[in-house]
């Protein structure tokens, strides 16, 4: 058997802002002071568990992504333009497909995702991997810690053969918060977090039963991809029609049964905002700070802050859960509670600003 990661990796990030922007988007960052990007963290993670790694990017991004990742040109899918998730991890599926057969797992997981423990994300895998073995689907579902209403949810259904896993009755839309309280509270719901384990030929002819044309170019594209033909082939790119994995492979196929799920509690987070990063960011002083020093950030009666320094000191006083970015052009003042509307903020800032970097 050989598995392969797929680890797409687009995206503005425009809650992280002016972290992260369209020039230099969070994947390609350290977030956390860890001292490895958020790629490079996803790379690491996979590198016990995968016979190789595929990166889909856009041009804009390649260069820096082969850079951090020491990636050679078979390892780096370019999209000519974004299509969303299907197109591009239908592509690559496609192109595992051509070079290892039809049976061959590809295992499709978000560039610029944290997880804390690594073990628990090894075993998800490996169920995930045993499952997709016998022809399914497979999702890795997080299990809730809240009834959060910035995730879509995976509805679990009856346990399958496989140890820890269980079929996917439906998937759900993001549901307000009466409704996340309800899922939660079964215990019968997990958050997607967008991982799709599955045979290349399972996937691939799954999307030529519900979008054929999709799946006939892709793998028309896949068969000239490591020939010289494959500049003429990427001509059938620009008629590609932008659609997202979920909605067109995992929701029609669970409700066929054909969809299974790895329920997994590994300290997972898309990192979706400045609240959502400060729970992975540590200060015993009370206060959450990174990219400075203890010279350069000041916090006087403002604990649980997150402060970002570029190359001038910081005070923050009586301001709890401040959030303070400095990235040398821009500066960013707000608090974690309001910041999660910053990304209707920034589109509404000229281009300019928006990413300039």
């Amino acid at each position: 058997m050989t598995f392969v990661a797929i680890v797409p990796a687009g995206g503005a990030g425009t809650r992280l802002w002016p972290l992260s922007r369209r020039s230099h988007p969070k994947f390609l960052i350290d977030m956390t002071g860890a001292g490895r990007t958020l790629i490079q963290a996803t790379a690491d993670r996979l590198a016990g568990l995968a016979d190789d790694l595929i990166v889909v990017t856009g041009a804009a991004h390649a260069a820096a992504v082969a850079d951090q990742l020491d990636l050679d040109e078979r390892s780096l899918v370019v999209e000519p333009a974004p299509r969303g998730t299907m197109p591009a991890i239908g592509l690559v599926a496609a192109i595992v497909e051509q070079r290892y057969g039809g049976d061959a797992i590809v295992g499709s997981f978000a560039a610029d995702h944290l997880i804390s423990d690594t073990n628990a994300f090894d075993e998800a895998v490996r169920r995930a991997i045993a499952a997709a073995e016998r022809d399914l689907v497979v999702t890795i579902g997080i299990t809730p810690t809240s009834p959060d209403t910035g995730f879509g949810y995976i509805h679990q259904g009856a346990a399958t053969e496989v140890d820890g896993v269980s079929s996917v009755s439906e998937f759900m839309e993001k549901p307000d918060l009466e409704t996340a309280s309800r899922y939660v509270e079964s215990g019968e719901y997990l958050w997607n977090a967008g991982m799709f384990i599955a045979k290349t030929r399972v996937l691939l002819d799954a999307l030529a039963r519900f979008e054929p044309d999709l799946a006939s170019d892709l793998r028309a594209i896949a068969r000239s991809w490591d020939g010289p033909d494959r500049d003429s082939a990427l001509g059938l790119w620009d008629g590609l029609k932008d659609s997202v994995i979920d909605r067109v492979i995992a929701e029609p196929l669970a409700a066929e049964g054909g969809v299974a799920t790895v329920p997994a509690s590994m300290g997972w987070s898309d990192i979706g905002g400045y609240l959502a990063l400060s729970e992975h960011l540590d200060d015993p002083s009370g206060g959450i700070s990174a990219g400075g020093t203890a010279q350069s950030i000041v916090l006087s009666d403002a604990p649980d802050s997150v402060v970002y320094v570029h190359d001038r000191p910081i005070v923050i006083h009586g301001i709890p859960g401040a959030v303070v970015v400095d990235t040398g052009d821009v500066i960013l003042l707000t608090t974690k509670e309001a910041s999660s509307g910053l990304g209707g903020v920034v589109s509404a800032l000229p281009g300019d600003i928006q990413h300039l970097r």
